[in-house]
Formats: C-alpha cells, sequence, structure tokens
C-alpha cells in the first residue's frame, strides 16, 4: 500500500505543470477571435448602412408616408410599403401557427413515443427536407399544391361561408386560383419545420431522464411528462427554435414569390393574393431605376428592422423563461 501511494506521488510530482496565459500562442488565438468578431459586427453594419444609404430618397420623398400608404405605381412614382409590410407579417404569422404545432408533435413523438426501429429513418426525412432548395418548394407550390389547393379547399370552402359574418370575410376566394396569402403560410410552414423540429427534438434528448422516469413513476401520462416536465425544462431553446424558424419565414423570397400572387391589395380574406417585402423585391430590383430603386432598398431596410424586432421579442422571452 505504502509502494502505490508513492508511485503516485513521484506520478503527479512528474506531471508537466499547466503554463500560465500570456503565452504568443494564446495572443494570436486572443487577436484572432477579438477580429472574427469585429468582422461580423463590421459586415452587419455595413449591410445596414448601405440599405438605409439606398433608401434614404425613398424616406425623405415619402416621410413616415411610406410606411403608412399602400399605393405602389411605378408610373406615377408614387410608392408605400404597408401592403408588403402586412403580407410579410401575415404569411409568416400563419407559418409559425401551422408549423409550430406540427413541428413539436414531430420532436415529442421522436423522442417519447417513436419505436427505436423507425427513430432515425424518420428523423432523417425531417432533416432532408431542408435540405431542398427554396425554389424547389415554391415550384411545388405553383404547379402541384396550388392547383390542389382551388379545387379541394379555396371552392368548397368558399361556397360554404359565402355571405356569412367574419368566417365569410376570412375564408373566401373571389378568384379560387390556389395562390394567395394562405398558400404561402403553408409553403413557408413546411418550410420552417424542419428547422424547429430537429433543435426542439435534440433539446428533448438532452433532458436527464431521471427526470421522465421520476414523472412516470408517480403515475404520470406521457401528455402529463410532456406538458409539466419536457417542456418547461426545454421551453428556452424551444422559443430560440421557435424564432429561428420566424426569421426564415420573415425573409424567405422565392418560394413565396412562386405562390403569394404578388398583387398589391389589401384584402381581409387569406384566400387572397398579396405580396411580402421579399418578393416585391425580387419581382422588380431587376429592372428598377430611380425612385422605385430607392423605395426597394427602403423595402430591405423596413424588414431589417422587422427582424431586428423580433431578436429583441426573443431575447425578452427567453429572459423571462429563465427568470420564471
Amino acid at each position: 500500500m505504502a509502494a502505490l501511494t508513492e508511485k503516485i506521488a513521484l506520478t503527479r510530482t512528474a506531471a508537466p505543470a499547466r503554463r500560465k496565459p500570456g503565452g504568443l500562442g494564446d495572443q494570436i488565438f486572443r487577436a484572432a477571435s477579438y477580429a472574427s468578431a469585429l468582422l461580423v459586427l463590421i459586415v452587419l453594419f455595413g449591410i445596414l448602412a448601405s440599405i438605409a444609404y439606398g433608401g434614404w430618397p425613398a424616406f425623405a420623398e415619402f416621410g413616415p408616408g411610406f410606411i403608412t400608404s399602400s399605393a405602389w405605381n411605378i408610373g406615377q412614382e408614387q410608392y408605400g410599403a404597408f401592403v408588403a409590410i402586412i403580407g410579410t407579417l401575415a404569411s409568416a404569422f400563419l407559418a409559425l401557427l401551422i408549423g409550430v404545432p406540427l413541428s413539436l408533435g414531430i420532436a415529442v413523438y421522436l423522442t417519447q413515443l417513436c419505436p427505436g426501429w423507425a427513430r432515425k429513418p424518420v428523423s432523417m426525412t425531417i432533416e432532408l427536407l431542408a435540405s431542398v432548395p427554396s425554389i424547389i418548394y415554391g415550384m411545388w407550390g405553383l404547379f402541384i399544391f396550388a392547383p390542389l389547393f382551388a379545387r379541394f379547399v379555396q371552392v368548397p370552402v368558399s361556397n360554404v361561408v359565402e355571405g356569412l359574418p367574419i368566417v365569410g370575410t376570412l375564408f373566401y376566394a373571389r378568384v379560387p386560383s390556389g395562390v394567395g396569402i394562405l398558400t404561402a403560410g403553408i409553403i413557408l410552414a413546411i418550410m420552417i419545420v424542419p428547422f424547429v423540429a430537429s433543435i426542439t427534438r435534440d433539446m428533448l434528448d438532452q433532458i436527464p431522464t431521471v427526470l421522465r422516469e421520476s414523472a412516470y413513476g408517480i403515475g404520470c401520462t406521457t401528455w402529463e411528462v410532456v406538458r409539466h416536465v419536457l417542456v418547461p425544462q426545454a421551453s428556452v431553446s424551444i422559443i430560440g427554435a421557435i424564432m429561428l424558424g420566424l426569421g426564415r419565414a420573415l425573409g424567405e423570397t422565392m418560394a413565396v414569390t412562386f405562390v403569394i400572387g404578388n398583387a398589391n391589395r389589401l384584402s381581409a380574406s387569406v384566400f387572397d393574393p398579396g405580396s411580402t417585402i421579399a418578393s416585391r423585391i425580387a419581382n422588380e430590383f431587376n429592372e428598377a431605376d430611380g425612385m422605385q430603386l430607392h423605395s426597394l432598398m427602403a423595402l430591405g431596410c423596413i424588414l431589417f428592422v422587422i427582424t431586428f424586432i423580433v431578436l429583441i421579442i426573443a431575447r425578452l422571452l427567453v429572459r423571462r423563461t429563465k427568470v420564471a
């Protein structure tokens, strides 16, 4: 026993001492890390400054009316962002309304209910959706989904709700072509599901097994375990995943351009065509000049601000959740 103790002591003595920080390697690492963080900030402020500079003539010409006006007349040089802003927010809200419950259901199924042999194939299938290019979603939505949606959803629903108060206003299609705000919301929901579901699944997997087993041990059902154990433990990560999906929905361009209809008009019906900030920029930027180009740059600046506001709200929600 004494020999073993002496051997351990000699081993500890022979171990090389940890070098103090401050060497050349540490200085290079610190400088490289600082430069990387600074580069990101420089690029971010450079993008914002260039967009604001390009859009300033539109803000100076139209003032606050640029945000509140729904006019977009190229011939008369009258531009307003209200229709595009409402379309952006409406399509993103519908995407969250459809995609978030579906994503949470997928994550819960994969972590709690899915048999072992099917977990990996289902997970890979969900993650493959994230690798599909957005233009493919748009083409599929326009040529396959939109005609089916018009025939089996818009036409029957419009026949039922026509003339009804509120419901008839929200779900009546004057021209059931299949494209519109709701169609864009559905396509966006499909696009954000892989991101929200994958992050939520990973967070649920990281919750200690002892917590869920303890809940099952005192007689909790699967629903009670999910509602009172898993979701509260992963709430911060779930909020982050939802905000990541919202950011994707707000900025999506090609898929939305294909299926939203690109109409500059406000309508209370989710079946009617509309437009978003991204789709309008994609449609007109190539041929824009003069005040039209400045107005499109101003639209990009507004989209940047909307995304920044969403980020602030996400931070506040995360902080509130941590405190609670």
